[in-house]
């Protein structure tokens, strides 16, 4: 027993040390490539490139899970090919998820990684609320008010998010705060009806993947012709990408992927501490790149924050025997007292 426990747990803390780094590095090197880059690209296209990167790695993960190539084919064909409801159906987090990350770039060019870091853990309460009324789930009084306190501490940072030295952009605090707002309802609609269409069915969830990035590749690339349309035909759809912004398209897609591994493999507590390690991770990049000078206000906000995405990941108790033992609650009372 003692060797299998050893490997969960290593397993455990390499998950949680990946999901940090790559949320941290994104959301620096994001806010990097945003705000000192000369020939600007696109960040359409990049959102595009994530989507197709995206599909080719879930594609390779499910040859693997198939284990021969004449599987992998008759699944693709049944559950492509063969579902066009289904497919429709994921069409929907594809363009929810694609707006996301597009809101994602407008943030980044107009709010410190460190700032956005914080202001986008809203998507706590935003992802719980829509669980409660998608999913029919219950949250408990210590989840709520973690929730009431991350919310003020957004607001400590917003009050106050503090000035970068080292940024060569006109930025717009209030067009990156509104570009948040709109990521993280996003957020929280996509991924519980993403989490929906899964436990509904049996299928795969690489199977699901796919479905979803076919629709997303097809949902980004009318928004790079609806958006940049006229600049990518002049200067090319690659325009303006290094080496710098391809870091960042991978980043973007390890990510996306990793989500889910996450999800199946850590618990909350630990995917609250890595919230809060990428926030101090991004804070102390942002000071050193961009020279953030920390106020009073954002310390403090941060800091509620941290804690409050720590209290809510926090086990409920006797879980098991409220759910056995208790009839089915009403919605109105999972939303007050629960």
């Amino acid at each position: 027993m003692a060797p299998r426990e050893n490997v969960s747990l290593l397993f455990k803390l390499y998950c949680l040390l990946v999901m940090t780094l790559v949320a941290a590095a994104y959301t620096v090197l994001l806010r990097y490539t945003r705000t000192v880059q000369t020939d600007m690209y696109f960040s359409t296209t990049a959102v595009c490139i994530t989507e197709v990167i995206k599909l080719v790695l879930s594609v390779c993960i499910l040859a693997k899970e198939t284990g021969s190539l004449s599987r992998l084919v008759t699944s693709l064909k049944e559950n492509v090919l063969g579902s066009p409801v289904e497919m429709i159906k994921l069409s929907v987090p594809s363009l929810v998820y694609a707006l996301q990350n597009n809101m994602a770039f407008l943030a980044l060019s107009n709010l410190d990684a460190a700032v956005y870091q914080v202001t986008y853990q809203l998507k706590i309460p935003c992802t719980a609320l829509c669980t409660v009324l998608m999913l029919h789930r219950s949250l408990s009084k210590l989840q709520w008010f973690s929730v009431f306190m991350l919310c003020g501490g957004v607001t400590l940072v917003q009050y106050n998010p503090g000035e970068t030295a080292k940024v060569q952009i006109e930025q717009n605090h209030l067009l990156g705060f509104s570009a948040v707002a709109v990521a993280v309802l996003c957020s929280g609609f996509a991924g519980v009806y993403f989490e929906k269409v899964l436990k509904s069915s049996e299928t795969s969830l690489w199977v699901r993947n796919i479905q979803m990035y076919i629709s997303g590749i097809a949902v980004t690339l009318a928004g790079v012709y609806m958006s940049d349309g006229a600049q990518v035909i002049e200067k090319g759809f690659f325009y303006g990408y290094n080496y710098l912004v391809w870091v960042v398209v991978l980043l973007a897609s390890a990510g996306g992927l990793y989500t889910s591994v996450v999800v199946k493999y850590t618990d909350n507590i630990m995917k609250g501490f890595s919230a809060a390690a990428a926030i101090v991770i991004s804070t102390i990049a942002s000071v050193i790149l961009f020279e953030l000078h920390i106020t009073l206000t954002f310390s403090v906000g941060a800091l509620l924050v941290c804690v409050s995405i720590y209290v809510y990941g926090l086990p409920k108790k006797d879980t098991t025997k409220i759910e056995t033992s208790e009839p089915a609650k009403s919605l109105n009372e999972k939303l007050i007292s629960v």
